[in-house]
């Protein structure tokens, strides 16, 4: 069955925008907050105060019964920890902040992974090759190429630098709902009858979030029922862009 993918207008993609400057700036604002001492509940509260006082909606309070507007996953956690007041930043500590943002009726989605204070090489090259994966998949993100170019450009950079892609997690479309149709794997899978080649459009609209683990590809989810951590706890960053397929080449949506 063909995936049902929504083709955003340019004022739909003007609207996107101005939701994904309001992501951008609040996480700029949010890595200016990050030192040892602070907790991830503090960064939640902030990141509530500064998009509501910018007009905007937590894209994630309430989503499926997410309790916050802030998703602050440290060292061996993946993705979707639930920010804590217990939950205390350390020195040399990496923490993941992933934030979306409702603003004019269109979401803009986001994440990016800081050091806390000094961190070791082996977590900055982690972070350096994690972000560096995110630009290599939008690069691809151009008419006449396929979603499996953005996945297969985003797997052979991590995997080249000795890092493991994240399976169970994929990015998404993006839009009036937070998650649209297509799905976005962070890794190659061929071409078939459930999983046909899907061509870029103009007006397509994913947000490209490479999730990395310094071990191996495993996950598991915590009793939480939120909180995904590498199996073997090693380390795992995370980076995501909202961006845009156009004439013009990918459009990112999410830069300050």
């Amino acid at each position: 069955m063909a995936r049902k993918v929504v083709l955003k207008s340019e004022r739909d993609l003007a609207a996107m925008r101005k939701a994904g400057e309001l992501v951008a700036h609040a996480l700029e604002a949010l890595k200016a907050q990050v030192r040892p001492g602070v907790s991830t509940a503090d960064l939640d509260r902030f990141a509530y105060q500064y998009v509501t006082r910018h007009g905007g909606i937590p894209s994630f309070k309430g989503y499926h019964g997410y309790p916050a507007s802030l998703c602050a996953s440290i060292n061996e956690e993946v993705v979707h920890c639930i920010p804590k007041p217990t939950r205390i930043l350390r020195e040399g500590d990496i923490v993941s902040l992933d934030l979306g943002v409702r603003l004019g009726g269109f979401h803009g989605d986001s994440a990016l992974t800081v050091g806390v204070g000094q961190v070791p090489p082996q977590a900055q090259r982690l972070m350096d090759v994690t972000l560096e994966a995110l630009w290599k998949g939008i690069e691809q993100m151009r008419l006449g190429n396929s979603l499996q170019d953005v996945s297969w450009a985003i797997q052979q950079h991590v995997e080249a630098n000795g890092y493991s892609v994240v399976r169970e997690m994929v990015g998404h479309g993006i839009g009036r709902n937070l998650h649209e149709e297509p799905q976005v794997p962070n890794y190659y899978m061929a071409p078939d009858a459930k999983n046909p080649l899907l061509p870029l459009c103009q007006g397509m609209t994913l947000a490209v979030e490479p999730m990395v683990n310094a071990g191996g590809t495993d996950i598991e989810v915590m009793p939480d029922l939120w909180t995904v951590v590498t199996k073997d706890r090693s380390l795992s960053a995370h980076f995501e862009h909202t961006v845009a397929v156009t004439r013009r080449g990918p459009q990112v949506l999410t830069l300050p």
